[in-house]
């Protein structure tokens, strides 16, 4: 259960990756849209670390 696990985190953390922090490097917007979008992506990043985290913690039992 846990390596099913860590392949779906693992794959939705390169998706976030991926798909978030590639337009906020290449996008050619203002400066404020780009950190705004910077922040929104670390969000998402922290929400999954903590689901991640919850959910190994759950699986051991």
């Amino acid at each position: 259960m846990k390596i099913v696990l860590r392949i779906v985190f693992g794959i939705a953390f390169l998706s976030v990756a991926f798909f978030g922090l590639g337009p906020v490097m290449l996008a050619d917007g203002m400066m404020g849209e780009r950190i705004l979008s910077l922040i929104v992506v670390l969000l998402i990043f922290a929400a999954l670390y903590v689901l991640y985290k919850w959910s190994m913690k759950k699986s051991r039992g």
